[in-house]
């Protein structure tokens, strides 16, 4: 994206893995950057969809190139690309989002580029449960990713952390927390249906996979009582054949799926259904995670359908704004989508006091404040901490 004569590009979010649309990394941490300090912010990643720039926050998108065909050849040749292209972008902070670039980090630390690593996930958490790796090797393929990412956070000049179980792995005196609360004027319709005129439909947005609930929400859907009961189904399939096992369960016949959506699209399905699903299995790093999707169910006025899981528990009991369920039941989610419907003022009471609850505490506004509060040493010339 070209870029006025002479001005340099102060700060360059990158990844090779996320899409150019991660509501984390554009909507709101690129966003918030190019806001709160007034610095020319971009985002580099690698789709092969062309240059853009988002009209609402100004940050340039930069497209280096298609995806690489395959985990490895991202690793090493879409890596290397991306190096170079941000690398001769000559930012003052290169801020990136995937563990694999670490190697891509560190040697733009090397070349006098301050450089942030932003950290999604438990890493080593997730290893534990990859199935491909055999079971003997799973543990010291954790440890040592563990290591690696603790001494390359050594050298970074700062990391950021989605949740506070990842903080714990990285020096506390550069490292900042900050989650993926929702923005408190996103996802409100500007003239929602009222709530006791909305169908009998519940709503599930982000990722489809097994892991996420997705067999047991269609299956519950299809055992509510109520004919008239649908599933609004917002997302992407992984893998892509996942959308043909779902295909084939009973429930799917009161499945409306919308493929992936955009923000006022969600916007549009969050404001005419009665409740969101977040009903995540307890594996991988989810009991330990802030749940994103919950919040945003919350934020658009919803009571919500969640996993049991004890931090959970905290935030729906916490706020009285929904039900828990056995993730991996579908008659118990059957039972809460059934329970609500039976009880729409209370289920809307629900939805109320979730609301309540993001303006109050769950909302990305203080995130952006911690987020700007690291950068400014890194952009004033000295160092984090």
């Amino acid at each position: 994206m070209p870029r006025d004569q002479g001005k340099r590009l102060h700060i360059v979010h990158f990844t090779t893995v996320h899409p150019r649309g991660d509501t984390r990394i554009r909507v709101k941490e690129t966003a918030s950057l190019a806001e709160g300090s007034s610095v020319e912010v971009a985002l580099y990643v690698q789709d092969g969809q062309g240059p853009e720039r988002d009209e609402d926050s100004g940050v340039a998108v930069v497209d280096t190139g298609p995806p690489a065909s395959g985990r490895v050849r991202r690793m090493l040749f879409g890596a290397w690309r991306m190096y170079r292209a941000v690398r001769a972008a000559r930012p003052r902070v290169a801020h990136f989002h995937d563990p694999e670039l670490i190697p891509v980090g560190l040697a733009l630390k090397l070349s006098g580029i301050k450089v942030v690593y932003d950290v999604h996930e438990d890493v080593p958490r997730q290893i534990l449960g990859k199935h491909w790796i055999p079971a003997g090797l799973r543990r010291p393929v954790a440890s040592a990713a563990a290591a690696f990412e603790w001494l390359a956070g050594r050298a970074f000049d700062g990391i950021v952390v989605a949740t506070p179980t990842i903080a714990r792995r990285f020096p506390a005196y550069k490292t900042v927390t900050v989650q993926n609360f929702p923005i408190l004027a996103e996802l409100v319709a500007p003239d929602p249906v009222p709530y006791g005129q909305r169908p009998p439909h519940f709503a599930y947005v982000g990722g489809i996979t097994g892991i996420r609930g997705s067999r047991e929400m269609v299956e519950a859907t299809g055992r509510v009582g109520e004919p008239e009961c649908r599933l609004q189904l917002a997302g992407g399939f992984s893998p892509a054949a996942h959308g043909d096992e779902l295909a084939a369960l009973d429930g799917w016949q009161r499945v409306e799926f919308h493929g992936w959506a955009s923000r006022p699209q969600v916007t549009a399905i969050l404001g005419n259904v009665r409740a969101g699903l977040v009903v995540l299995h307890p594996t991988k790093n989810y009991p330990d995670a802030y749940p994103v999707k919950m919040f945003e169910y919350m934020a658009a006025g919803l009571p919500v359908i969640a996993s049991d899981f004890p931090l959970w528990r905290e935030i729906v009991d916490g706020a009285g704004c929904g039900l828990l369920v056995d993730p991996q039941d579908p008659d118990a989610i059957a039972e809460a989508m059934e329970w609500l419907l039976a009880h729409p003022d209370e289920a809307e009471a629900m939805g109320r006091r979730g609301r309540e609850a993001v303006e109050r505490q769950y909302n990305w506004a203080p995130e952006a404040e911690k987020l700007l509060a690291l950068y400014e040493p890194l952009m004033s010339g000295r160092r984090a901490g």
